[in-house]
């Protein structure tokens, strides 16, 4: 008889429960485990200025709700927390589990870089593959340290880049009638 094993440890929602609460961030991906530390406060600050005038957008218009940090449980193997998202009130209102996580894509998620390699390239290629297979219409990846913006926009069924927006230039979406925001008020 012989038997199989599949080698490499495939994490999941279940194994999140059994770690402390702590500054870190856990997040799984395709059953992979990520671990982040608390992040530069430039990078907290990024957040909260763009998150602001959405935020004020979402109020004016009454489309969708700004979160920060918020979890989303999109499969067993995949559970992730982006530093921002907008979701619409259509998605909000069908896509909360008992434990206040999300079980669906947002319509808009936002990573803000942080200072190493590792957390870089997870957000630019991982987390990006990710969003594109749960139906993301839309990927913002913040550098705060080169001050620029790239625009991931739903394409022939995946997230394909749109822009790369420098302090000059004014940052819109589709997603988002009337807004409208100046680069350079991200990172004031």
């Amino acid at each position: 008889m012989v038997t199989t094993t599949d080698s490499q440890l495939r994490w999941t929602r279940a194994d999140l429960e059994l770690f402390p609460e702590n500054d870190k961030r856990y997040e799984i991906i395709d059953g992979d485990l990520y671990v982040t530390h608390a992040p530069h406060w430039k990078h907290q600050d990024a957040i909260n200025n763009l998150g602001t005038y959405l935020t004020l957008w979402s109020k004016k218009y009454q489309q969708g709700k700004v979160l920060q940090t918020p979890g989303l449980i999109l499969a067993d193997d995949d559970n992730v927390i982006p530093d921002l998202i907008w979701i619409s009130n259509a998605k909000l209102a069908t896509s909360v589990d008992e434990s206040g996580h999300f079980t669906i894509a947002p319509e808009l998620i936002v990573e803000v870089l942080s200072q190493t390699p590792k957390d870089i390239a997870r957000d630019r290629q991982v987390k990006l593959k990710l969003y594109s297979r749960v139906g993301v219409k839309e990927y913002w990846i913040v550098d705060w340290q080169q001050q620029i913006v790239e625009i991931y926009r739903r394409q022939e069924a995946r997230l394909q880049l749109a822009y790369t927006l420098f302090t000059e230039d004014e940052l819109k979406s589709p997603l988002f009638p009337e807004f409208s925001l100046k680069v350079a008020e991200i990172f004031v």
